[in-house]
């Protein structure tokens, strides 16, 4: 029932995704409007991952999860009722805070629940993904064969999320009650000098990967619309399940393997699928796209898999926390910033060329990924010796 939740919540922050092309053209914004709307999300779930990240800790699972519900339905009846921007805007940044506080909390729900912990890490690599794409897949489906296109989609989640509030009611509380509640409010975000030889080698691997996360959340029903001629608004969906639906059979298949050893090819991988996609886009080959998107998903699940197990790997227990939170606020930022620059790209020089740049920067910064990771190997080697 946990994991289940946790899928919940990442199928409701997917759903709009396939709205945006319908809300450009219901409400006439420019594209960078569209790509902010998106980043307000991701700052809002940034912002709430590392304020109350720690917060059901000292208060207990419960208590945080009926509240990041409660905000969920706020935003959820905010997107029902939106009739401009700005209504859409404030709804994505309380979708973000109610995300933030959801995913952290149910996680370390899922850990309390499992004593032996295998099954919930499990879970908790795959459900996200597994959530952004049915999320993206549904929205696009009742777009497509549903009444009320921008309203039909939130209707359902809102009654997901009820379902969801008497789920957490039924819960036992796995945490108990401690003091410091406010103390734990205070962001920690740290890179001690010990882990920074491991951890600093990953980071294009963690902003290439999320900047590619957020094209297709933002831009990709965009592309698919305007520069492959496809207008079923259920595409906008596909295109974010392909990439995100392959990440999380990815991780599933390869949650075993060392995460130093997925470093340098899901780099490749994820730098060939953009390249792929990128040329079936500007050729007008829609199989070809959808095949790099799939290629690109295999990158984007091994990479968010290696990047996490190095820095999960490098940090001591006691440093963990605000590692981690430094690691979500490099991936967030990764995911956010290039989108909106991606947007304001395609106001100043049209779709098509502003792909290309995106997708070719993506491309430059996963090369760089590579060739830092085979750096690192070869100086470790004499080392090893």
């Amino acid at each position: 029932m946990v994991a289940a939740v946790l899928v919940l919540f990442l199928a409701a922050s997917s759903a709009p995704s396939p709205l945006y092309v319908v809300y450009q053209q219901q409400w006439h914004f420019p594209a960078w409007v569209l790509t902010l709307v998106f980043a307000l999300y991701v700052f809002g779930l940034l912002g709430s991952l590392l304020v109350v990240g720690a917060l059901s800790d000292h208060l207990g699972r419960r208590p945080v999860l009926a509240a990041a519900i409660a905000l969920e339905a706020v935003a959820l009846v905010l997107f029902l009722v939106a009739g401009d921007v700005g209504v859409l805007a404030v709804a994505r940044v309380v979708q973000g805070i109610a995300t933030g506080a959801a995913t952290t909390t149910l996680s370390a729900t899922l850990v309390d629940l499992e004593p032996s912990r295998g099954r919930a890490g499990a879970v908790t690599a795959v459900a996200p993904l597994t959530g952004l794409a049915l999320g993206a897949l549904g929205s696009g489906v009742l777009v497509r064969f549903g009444p009320a296109p921008t309203r039909l989609v939130y209707a359902v989640l809102l009654g997901g999320v009820l379902v969801a509030a008497i789920v957490v009611a039924r819960l036992p509380e796995t945490s108990l009650k401690r003091p410091g509640a406010l103390a734990s409010l205070r962001p920690r975000i740290a890179m001690p000098a010990h882990v920074r030889a491991d951890v600093v080698p990953v980071v294009p691997a963690m902003i290439a990967t999320w900047a590619l996360a957020g094209m297709y959340l933002s831009l990709g029903p965009s592309v698919a619309a305007e520069l492959l001629g496809l207008h079923n608004r259920l595409t906008g969906g596909v295109v974010v399940t392909l990439l995100a639906g392959t990440g999380a059979l990815t991780v599933l298949l390869l949650r075993s393997r060392p995460a130093s050893s997925l470093l340098a090819p899901s780099s490749a991988v994820l730098g060939l699928g953009t390249l792929v996609s990128l040329a079936g886009t500007t050729g007008g080959l829609a199989w070809l796209a959808a095949l790099g998107t799939v290629v690109a998903g295999v990158g984007f699940g091994a990479s968010m898999l290696a990047t996490f197990g190095v820095v999960a790997g490098a940090a001591r227990p006691h440093e963990r926390g605000a590692v981690f939170a430094m690691a979500n606020t490099i991936s967030y930022l990764g995911n956010s910033v290039p989108a909106v620059l991606g947007g304001i790209a395609v106001t100043a020089l049209g779709l098509r060329t502003a792909t290309v740049i995106y997708a070719v920067a993506v491309v430059l910064i996963t090369s760089s990924a590579f060739a830092l990771r085979l750096n690192q190997t070869r100086t470790r080697r004499p080392a090893d010796k």
